[in-house]
């Protein structure tokens, strides 16, 4: 199922290939659905790609290649960059809790790096700043952090990756969290927590759980988003 905007962005894809034998653009593709950001067309590009409906054509620009269409959507469709929810009826999820792209962003401080590897220091540059869309924020404080590193890969975290983080000095068993390790090292890690030790599991078996007294882990703040450029 497809939320109204991904069904959206498909439609104008296939009639902009089926048109000029190109896809678009991503700024064409932002001023076709009326966003503010290219960082919506992003997820919604991802978003479209994990459900099997387009994929991107590697060592190529403006390569995307559509797999299939919804059944209320075929290949005659007529390209309306802006259209009635009318005619999209049961092509998308509206059940309640769906999201879509409002085309807000908010724009994070970029606190440099952290590891999904070994532990580095975080790089902060206060005047740097990251536009995320604003349905990827809950309420409270965000920050975003660039990832390095491979330790978190089976997570869904590669690197170069942007982490979208709540600010957080606590988080339950599993979450995957920021944490200051021994008031120098910052990584980016899932965390377990067993009688009186903390363990910071990576997602990938290359790498090791390291175990921590308590006092010696800081929980810095929560993963929320992951955010990834193509």
């Amino acid at each position: 199922m497809l939320t109204r905007k991904q069904y959206e962005l498909l439609q104008y894809i296939e009639g902009h290939v089926k048109k000029r034998g190109v896809s678009p653009s991503f700024d064409e593709m932002k001023d076709a659905l009326g966003l503010k950001s290219k960082s919506g067309i992003h997820r919604l590009i991802t978003g479209l790609e994990e459900r099997g409906f387009i994929r991107r054509l590697p060592h190529r620009a403006r390569a995307l290649e559509i797999l299939r269409l919804p059944e209320n959507m075929t290949a005659d469709t007529k390209p309306e960059p802006r259209f009635s929810p009318s005619i999209i009826q049961g092509g998308y999820d509206d059940a309640p809790g769906a999201r879509e792209d409002d085309g807000d962003a908010v724009d994070l401080p970029l606190y440099g790096k952290i590891a999904a590897g070994q532990p580095i220091e975080a790089l902060r540059n206060p005047t740097e700043t990251y536009s995320v869309p604003a349905s990827l924020l809950g309420p409270g404080d965000h920050y975003a952090l660039r990832v390095e590193g491979d330790s978190m890969i089976e997570a869904g975290i590669l690197d170069g990756d942007i982490a979208v983080i709540e600010f957080a000095n606590n988080a339950e068993n599993g979450a995957i969290v920021v944490a200051l390790v021994d008031d120098e090292e910052v990584t980016l890690k899932r965390l377990r927590r067993k009688n009186n030790s903390i363990a910071l599991e990576p997602a990938n078996p290359a790498h090791e759980t390291r175990i921590f007294g308590p006092d010696r882990v800081a929980i810095q703040g929560r993963l929320r988003a992951i955010i990834r450029q193509y």
